[in-house]
């Protein structure tokens, strides 16, 4: 790893001042020294390496085991990055209207490097000291369309704090974009792993089960969560070996805003067609063994052809994603999810209010047929025009400046559904059929844009929320905790939650809603669920097939 900026540090809180030695922590691989917080207590182990660098002929390969280091590492400063791409399409059209097929840095940031797959490790007061405790564990998974994300913007011990010293806490990185989701019949005959990304989090979700009880967590009670692309990566472990994960790698599942974008199989038209733009960008079309090519090629160029091909895309989508690969996602995930078979035994999902408005171009004019066809280009004009009638009298909320039936508006309500929203009661839906418990929740505050919940659960970012008040951001944060401790959001981690009782999803369709009133008072209730969203999410299931989900 590189020497890390004293800006970097700085902000995410390690540097010298408060802290001492922390705990040695054996492996077996290695031993790592993690570093004592002197001042509010607990430990943190940060860029501990789970898996081998994913490079040379490991590049596109699933994960694999670490060499055993001699001497003990220091895990005191945030690991190197997996390399990123910081944009999503920006195109004023999807690039794959034509592929037919069988189915319709800032200087703040730690260096990026291909060598990236590492962990940080949270633990509260005095269970970093003497690991004999048997504390529950939360998994993070970053967000960030499978482009760009980190653990070092994750701050874990903020997690720990909300559970009032309750939760051991994981953050883990894992491969990104052309390095986690090259797919095509050419990686395959090559030798490389589909879903790369995704085994990465396997891997370090074995991890987990393998060593975390070496922190003072419980290996038998770990909860995933993550937030956009994480949460997204999230219903892919719930689904993951047709929702049958044996032996079980976590109990709990939570998703803030779930994203499943197109998963198209690995043989699709348009993920071949993606594999081309990427064998020709790099100049190895010419190659008698484009894959093996690009295997070779230097980080940098990859990912400078990696930038471009994501930023060529559709405005607002993100083109290296997670595919149908036969093994690990067996099928589509609502394939999966339709049959009422998930990993897990709980799931929490929370949602925000607008979810699609930061994917849609402000100036869109595309009629609702044209935006939909860019979106999901093996939609028939039949079914775009279902789609556009779905959303022909489609509002947002009061005062966001949007003429009721603007074509915008259209746009919006098509983005933040059939890609945010719908899955999540794709989920729900799943779990009641199995007989399992689920809740529904919905970040409320206006606006409600996609990830302005985050703050709410890193709250020592960026000097804390915008409504940094106490009684909201400890009962919305401690809703979490409750599901990872006790399995129910209604276990109040202590007084502060003032959330009332959660119902069940199953139990009328009831979801919880984090809002303030035009006064900034606190304002948390219980609503139903709009039926018109359900109904045209029943529209939107129907179709999978060809928006490949």
């Amino acid at each position: 790893m590189q020497p890390r900026s004293a800006l970097f540090l700085a902000v995410l809180v390690a540097a010298v001042h408060g802290q001492s030695p922390g705990p040695i922590v054996n492996l077996g691989y290695a031993q790592y020294q993690g570093v004592n917080n002197d001042t509010t207590g607990g430990a943190s182990w940060l860029g501990v390496r789970y898996a081998a660098p994913p490079i040379g002929q490991l590049r596109f390969a699933a994960p694999q085991a670490p060499a055993n280091v001699n001497g003990t590492q220091q895990a005191a400063s945030q690991p190197d990055i997996c390399r990123q791409v910081y944009s999503s399409g920006t195109g004023p059209t999807s690039p794959y209207l034509n592929v037919t097929g069988v189915s319709k840095r800032d200087s703040t940031t730690p260096p990026e490097s291909e060598d990236c797959l590492f962990l940080n490790v949270y633990t509260p007061v005095d269970v970093g000291k003497n690991a004999t405790a048997s504390l529950p564990v939360i998994v993070w998974i970053h967000g960030g369309g499978y482009l760009f994300g980190a653990a070092f913007g994750q701050a874990g011990k903020d997690l720990v704090d909300e559970s009032d010293n309750g939760v051991v806490v994981v953050v883990i990185q894992y491969r990104l974009g052309v390095f986690g989701f090259l797919s095509g019949n050419e990686v395959v005959e090559g030798g490389g792993a589909l879903n790369a990304g995704l085994l990465d989090q396997t891997f370090a979700l074995q991890w987990v089960q393998d060593h975390i009880a070496k922190f003072g967590g419980d290996p038998a009670k770990v909860t995933i969560w993550g937030e956009s692309a994480g949460a997204g990566s999230v219903l892919q472990h719930i689904v993951s070996n047709g929702g049958n994960s044996q032996p079980p790698l976590f109990r709990a599942a939570m998703t803030s805003s779930t994203f499943l974008p197109s998963q198209y199989a690995y043989n699709d038209s348009i993920p071949e067609a993606i594999y081309q733009q990427f064998v020709k960008g790099v100049g190895c079309d010419k190659s008698e063994m484009p894959y093996a090519c690009l295997r070779n090629v230097s980080a940098d160029t990859l990912n400078s052809v990696n930038t471009d091909v994501n930023v060529n895309g559709f405005y607002g989508t993100f083109t290296t994603a997670p595919v149908v690969d036969g093994k690990l996602i067996v099928e589509r995930p609502i394939e999966t999810l339709l049959k009422g078979n998930v990993n897990g035994e709980v799931l929490l999902a929370v949602m925000n209010s607008d979810e699609g408005a930061s994917f849609v171009n402000p100036n869109e004019t595309y009629a609702a047929t044209d935006y939909v066809q860019n979106v999901y280009p093996h939609l028939s004009a039949e079914d775009r025009q279902k789609v556009a009638d779905a959303y022909a009298n489609y509002t947002i909320a009061a005062g966001e400046g949007v003429p009721v039936g603007a074509e915008v508006t259209k746009a919006i309500g098509i983005m933040g559904e059939s890609v945010f929203y719908c899955p999540s009661y794709y989920l729900l839906e799943a779990f009641n059929k199995s007989g399992k418990k689920a809740w529904k929740g919905l970040f409320a505050i206006p606006p409600g844009y996609h990830g302005n919940d985050v703050e709410y659960y890193f709250t020592s970012l960026s000097g804390g929320p915008p409504y940094n008040i106490l009684s909201f951001v400890d009962s919305f944060s401690k809703s979490f905790s409750g599901v990872a401790i006790s399995l129910d959001p209604n276990a109040h981690v202590d007084s502060s939650d003032v959330t009332p009782t959660w119902n069940t999803w199953a139990q009328g369709h009831v979801e919880m809603i984090f809002n303030i009133t035009e006064t900034n008072q606190t304002n948390i209730a219980p609503r139903v669920t709009d039926p018109s969203i359900l109904s045209r999410c029943s529209l939107w299931q129907t179709l999978g097939q060809y928006t490949g989900q």
